[in-house]
């Protein structure tokens, strides 16, 4: 996996906890849900990114 795609989705991941983390913090359910969502679509394009290496190799 490149490592640029592995650091991008890291991010979106740690921002998305972030999110989450934060809208918990201030009773903000829409902050919450959109930071679970980061997270799942950080989560996906990992898994789509570790497929495609499997396939490499």
């Amino acid at each position: 996996m490149a490592t640029s795609k592995k650091a991008k989705n890291a991010a979106r991941t740690a921002k998305g906890k972030a999110k989450e983390a934060t809208g918990r913090a201030v009773g903000n359910e829409s902050l919450e849900a959109k930071g679970r969502a980061e997270q799942v679509k950080g989560d996906a394009q990992q898994a789509v990114e570790k497929g495609k290496d499997a396939l490499k190799h």
